[in-house]
Formats: C-alpha cells, sequence, structure tokens
C-alpha cells in the first residue's frame, strides 16, 4: 500500500529541490529524515517536512509502522512563477533594457511505500 503527500508553490527553484530529493530517493523513512536533519542545504527543510507528513499520513489513516517505510518515489516539479508586474521590482539590464526578475517555486511529490515481506 503505497502513501502520497504533496507541497505546493514552495518558494525555491525545482533545480534547488532536486539536488536535495536525489540523496534521499530509494531510502529507508528513518534513514532518509536522518540525512535531512543534517544537510545544510535550504532545500532539506521542506523536503524532510513532507516526508514526516507523508509518514503521519500512513501511520493513522492507514496503520502502517514508520520502521517499514521507505521512498518509492520522490519528484520536483517546477511550480508557477511570479509574473512581472505584479509587485516585483524590474531588474535593469543594459542599454536601457528591462529584465524581469523570475522568482521560482516548485511542486514535491512523495511516495512512501512498504517493504516486501520475503
Amino acid at each position: 500500500m503505497e502513501v502520497r503527500a504533496q507541497a505546493k508553490h514552495i518558494p525555491m527553484s525545482a533545480r534547488k529541490v532536486r539536488r536535495v530529493i536525489d540523496q534521499v530517493r530509494g531510502m529507508d523513512v528513518l534513514g532518509a529524515l536522518e540525512v535531512l536533519r543534517l544537510m545544510p542545504h535550504a532545500a532539506a527543510r521542506p523536503v524532510e517536512k513532507l516526508i514526516r507528513s507523508a509518514v503521519a499520513n500512513a501511520e493513522e489513516n492507514i496503520g502502517l509502522s514508520r520502521d517499514n517505510l521507505y521512498i518509492a518515489h520522490i519528484v520536483a516539479d517546477e511550480g508557477p512563477g511570479v509574473a512581472p508586474g505584479k509587485g516585483l521590482r524590474p531588474r535593469f539590464a543594459a542599454r536601457g533594457r528591462y529584465r524581469p526578475i523570475r522568482r521560482r517555486s516548485s511542486h514535491i511529490t512523495v511516495v512512501l511505500d512498504e517493504f516486501e515481506e520475503e
């Protein structure tokens, strides 16, 4: 039985989040939480929070034990950016040109699954 959790509109680029989730993909939940707790990257905090939320969902809603769970699938997709002219400062470029400041966001999805009994 798999458990899914999503975090949307995380104010960080998906590229920075992918750098963190690549380290924990396929790990057991307890080991992944320990690795994320020790990571210096800012993206580790929302990923850790999302995995904790998925574990809580698995324990409360389905009755699974956190010792038997592992990260089966984790992905970071690009979310919407803030449109130029919506309260953001412009960034002025050379020769009188204008470039908007790109405010990137990301959506993180995690799927937990139980270890197979042999």
